[in-house]
C-alpha cells in the first residue's frame, strides 16, 4: 500500500511520523513546494522573529530523520493534479524540470493555506506578509531601532508581529478596522486587554479605521496581516467537495477527516470538518490543530475508523504575556465572560476567562496562568 502526503508542513510530517510510529511499513511519499525541510510556523512570529531561537529548534525532523525512516520526502515539488480515477498525482519540479507521477492507494491533502495580499498601487509600495521562514527572516532582518513599521491588521499575526517589531525597538503603527484588535475571536471584554497591552508597549494602535495610502507615506516597512487563504485549488480540481465562503473555506472533510473521496483525507488549514463534538462545522488554522488532526488521520490511513473529537486549542506570546485558549464560541456568540484574576498584565498579572452560553462554558482561556492549561480544558462544557 502506498499513502502519498501533499503538503511537507507540520500537519504533513506529523502525519508522516504517526504513520510509522503505528507500524505502517508501506510506502510513504511527502511532498513541499518550499525546500525546507517540514516546520512548524509559530516560531516565525515568536521566537525565531524576535531572535531568541534558531530556525534549526522549529523543524519537525532534522532531514536524514526522513530517510532513515522510509519516507520519500520529496522538497522544492509541486503537486499540480491528482488523477482520482487512476489514483495518480502529477508532480512539477518548483524550479522547473521534468514532471513526474506517483501512485497512491490513499491520498492525504494537507496543502495549508497562503498569505492574503494587500496592494495599494505603486505609490504605497510593496507589503510584506508572515508565511514562511524567508517571509520572516525578511521581517527580522528588518526590524531595527527607528525603524517605521506599518501593520495591517490586528489579529493573531499582526499583534505577535507588532510585538517583535517593538521589542526590536521599532516604531510600530497597526491599522484595524474593527473598534478592537482580535474583537471578532475574545469579544470585547477580553480583547480590550489586548489593545492595553499593545498601547502600554508604546504602539500606535489605530481602530476603526480603514487604512490608506497617506497613513503609510512614511513607512520602512509595510506588513499586510490580514489572514490567510486555503489553498484548496488543488483538491477542487480533482472534483473534491469545496466548502462555500459562508461555510468557512476549506474541504469538507467528515468526522473522521474524510473528503468526499473515501480514499481521500484532509487535515490543518484546508480541513472544514463536520466536528462531533461542538456539532457543527469548523476549520481552524492553528498549530495544535494541524498536529492532532495529522495524528487521527494517519491512524485512519492506517485503518482505524476515528473521528476527529479535539477542541480548537491556541495560544500566543505577546511580550510578557502568555495566553492559551480552549474551545469555540461559534455562531451562537455568548451571553458572558466569567472573569477572574486581573486583567493588569502590564504589571505583570494573571487571569482566567470563560465564555459562557446557555449556563455551560463554551470556551476559556488564561493569560500567564500557566497552572490553569489543564483547568480551562476541562472547564469546556460544565455549567457556571
Amino acid at each position: 500500500m502506498s499513502i502519498v502526503i501533499i503538503g511537507a508542513g507540520l500537519a504533513g510530517a506529523t502525519a508522516a511520523t504517526e504513520l510509522r510510529a503505528q507500524g505502517y511499513d508501506g510506502e510513504i511519499v511527502l511532498v513541499g513546494a518550499e525546500p525546507t525541510p517540514p516546520y512548524e510556523r509559530p516560531p516565525l512570529s515568536k521566537g525565531y522573529l524576535l531572535g531568541k531561537d534558531a530556525f534549526d529548534s522549529a523543524l519537525v525532523h532534522e532531514q536524514p530523520w526522513y530517510l532513515e525512516h522510509d519516507i520519500d520526502l520529496r522538497l522544492g515539488t509541486r503537486a499540480t493534479a491528482i488523477d482520482r480515477e487512476r489514483r495518480i498525482v502529477r508532480l512539477e519540479p518548483a524550479g522547473g524540470g521534468p514532471s513526474a507521477e506517483v501512485s497512491y492507494d490513499a491520498l492525504l491533502l494537507a496543502t495549508g493555506a497562503t498569505a492574503r495580499q494587500l496592494d495599494m498601487g505603486d505609490d504605497v509600495g510593496e507589503f510584506l506578509t508572515l508565511r514562511s521562514v524567508e517571509d520572516s527572516t525578511r521581517l527580522k532582518e528588518a526590524f531595527r531601532s527607528g525603524t517605521k513599521v506599518a501593520i495591517v491588521g490586528a489579529g493573531w499575526i499582526g499583534l505577535e508581529v507588532a510585538a517583535a517589531a517593538r521589542e526590536a525597538g521599532s516604531d510600530v503603527t497597526v491599522f484595524e478596522t474593527a473598534a478592537l484588535p482580535l474583537e471578532r475571536v475574545l469579544g470585547p471584554e477580553v480583547a480590550t486587554v489586548f489593545a492595553d497591552l499593545h498601547r502600554g508597549h508604546g504602539v500606535d494602535l489605530r481602530l476603526s479605521t480603514t487604512v490608506t495610502p497617506a497613513d503609510l507615506a512614511d513607512a520602512d516597512v509595510r506588513i499586510a496581516a490580514i489572514g490567510v487563504t486555503p489553498d484548496v485549488e488543488l483538491a477542487a480540481s480533482a472534483g473534491l467537495e469545496i466548502a462555500t465562503r459562508e461555510q468557512g473555506g476549506g474541504v469538507l472533510v467528515d468526522a473522521m477527516l474524510r473528503t468526499s473521496d473515501p480514499r481521500v483525507l484532509a487535515i490543518g488549514d484546508i480541513a472544514n470538518h463536520d466536528h462531533p463534538v461542538l456539532g457543527r462545522r469548523i476549520r481552524v488554522e492553528h498549530w495544535d490543530t494541524a498536529i492532532e488532526q495529522a495524528k487521527v488521520a494517519a491512524r485512519n490511513l492506517a485503518g482505524a475508523d476515528e473521528p476527529y473529537e479535539r477542541l480548537p486549542y491556541f495560544f500566543t506570546d505577546q511580550y510578557d504575556l502568555g495566553m492559551e485558549y480552549v474551545g469555540s464560541v461559534g455562531p451562537d456568540g455568548y451571553d458572558r465572560v466569567d472573569i477572574e484574576g486581573s486583567t493588569d498584565v502590564l504589571a505583570g498579572d494573571a487571569f482566567r476567562a470563560f465564555w459562557v452560553r446557555g449556563g455551560t462554558v463554551v470556551a476559556a482561556m488564561h493569560a500567564n496562568d500557566w497552572d490553569a492549561s489543564d483547568a480551562i480544558r476541562d472547564s469546556i462544557g460544565s455549567r457556571r
